[in-house]
């Protein structure tokens, strides 16, 4: 359920700050939420035990979402440091 919210943070940060880091961590969230959520749904389905050994790899790309997410959102933008 958060994990459908962040993806909505994503579209407003996006919209915001534009960055790569923050449409990555758009796909983390997407591709964590697959194969956190996938795997245990196939897992619950199949009976196919080392389905189970997927699952944390769906939750480290989750919590690098929000890592890339937060990075994204709190470094400062790239001409911050020039003077015009």
């Amino acid at each position: 359920m958060y994990h459908a919210l962040s993806l909505l943070a994503v579209a407003w940060a996006s919209s915001r700050w534009p960055s790569p880091i923050i449409r990555l961590s758009g796909w983390m969230f997407v591709g964590g939420t697959v194969l956190f959520s996938g795997s245990l749904y196939l897992l619950v389905l199949t009976g196919i035990p080392w389905l189970g050994a997927i699952t944390p790899l769906g939750g480290i790309a989750l919590l690098a979402g929000w890592l890339a997410l937060a990075w994204g959102i709190l470094r400062p933008p790239p001409d911050s440091g020039k003077r015009r």
